[in-house]
């Protein structure tokens, strides 16, 4: 039996002991909808999505840009969490954090290694609760939270908002129905015998992830994480290069309602809309800064070439490594570049004069070199 979208339950309350938890019915199933504004709206999706997979097919060494893409994420993903590292931040070395931003500081380096090490192990292992899981774990070793069981789901009821779900805001199922639900959910997301777009499908899987809460900690940033992991697994994105988290932060409590409005309302179609909405935006921003960052690249290479004499060629070694890396010592660019200590630190003394490095830490020694210019362009 197909799902109505304009028909759709959410699911309902059943009570636990001294408060009542949502249970959300599942989701594998064929899903059907008669709006036309949502179509369009898919339609919209889809070409946004195509048009940067082209771009990046078109982009020398894209590999050198995504790294940074994927720091943005997690500090946007985490910032939405709470967290208050920026990306300049992100790229320091822990003793260069104050102590008491360096909890933060590891959260966002926490989730920059999670979506790598997932993005990887897509290679080899299907999209899944247990690839989920090994990202669950990277995400919460040696920080906040890394007591609420790191790579395993709930064993316990847990809540949102209030000091207890006798007082929540949202209380998700309880544990004994995780397993259950979180399968349902993954064979959804690999069901070839039902025929809902992939767009589509994920914007549904997103808001049961989130209604399920699965684990004690850090299910926001897994959830959003799932959304790339299924579109570079379902081959629509060929790069990890689309990220929604900054969409969702952009108005955090609109993001929060619109999935309320699914539990208490039934609304999947508005979820859906607003989804969609943000995969179209997120794409085009994505090739917007894709063009600035070989923009840019063009434009300072161009600038070695003519101006930089006989140095040009160690100049270009560390401009390139900077595009991969964007955080630099004088001792990492005589490894680079191969140069003597002297040289390698009139070559930076040099980029600092030109704009392309800001320095970091305001000491006279050990000091920390940013690519501000192509920072600048993810800071959105």
């Amino acid at each position: 039996m197909a799902i109505q979208l304009e028909k759709y339950k959410a699911g309902h309350w059943q009570p636990g002991t001294g408060y009542k938890y949502f249970l959300p019915v599942k989701v594998n199933d064929q899903w059907q909808w008669a709006d036309a504004q949502l179509n369009t709206l898919l339609e919209k999706a889809s070409i946004r999505l195509g048009e940067l997979n082209s771009y990046a097919r078109l982009v020398p060494n894209i590999d050198l840009f995504i790294s940074l893409h994927v720091t943005k994420e997690a500090v946007v993903s985490s910032r939405i969490e709470g967290t208050q590292t920026n990306i300049a931040e992100a790229m320091l070395p822990e003793e260069e954090i104050t102590p008491e931003r360096r909890n933060d500081w590891k959260e966002v380096n926490n989730y920059t290694h999670a979506l790598n090490e997932a993005i990887k192990s897509l290679s080899k292992l299907p999209l899944s609760s247990r690839l989920l899981r090994q990202a669950h774990q990277k995400l919460m070793t040696g920080v906040r939270g890394e007591h609420k069981l790191p790579g395993a789901f709930r064993s316990s009821q847990n809540w949102i908002g209030g000091s207890g779900p006798a007082d929540a805001i949202f209380v998700p199922p309880a544990h004994v129905h995780v397993d259950e639900l979180m399968g349902d959910l993954e064979n959804f997301l690999h069901n070839d015998q039902i025929s809902v777009p992939a767009l589509v499908r994920i914007g549904i899987a997103h808001y049961q992830f989130e209604t399920i809460h699965p684990f004690l900690d850090g299910n926001g940033r897994i959830g959003r994480l799932l959304i790339t992991l299924f579109l570079v697994d379902q081959d629509i994105l060929h790069q990890p290069l689309l990220y929604l988290s900054s969409y969702f932060e952009k108005n955090k409590s609109h993001y929060y309602d619109n999935l309320t409005r699914v539990r208490e309302k039934n609304d999947m179609l508005h979820w859906l809309k607003y989804f969609l909405i943000g995969v179209e935006k997120t794409a085009q921003e994505a090739v917007e800064t894709l063009s600035k960052v070989i923009t840019l690249k063009q434009d300072l290479e161009n600038s070695l070439h003519r101006e930089w004499g006989r140095r040009t060629q160690s100049a270009l070694k560390l401009l390139l490594q900077l595009f991969e890396h964007p955080v630099v010592t004088v001792k990492e660019a005589q490894s680079i570049c191969q140069l003597s200590k002297k040289a390698a630190g009139e070559l930076i003394e040099s980029f600092e004069k030109a704009g392309i490095l800001v320095e970091q830490t305001g000491q006279s020694r050990n000091r920390i070199y940013l690519f501000a210019p192509y920072v600048e362009l993810f800071k959105g």
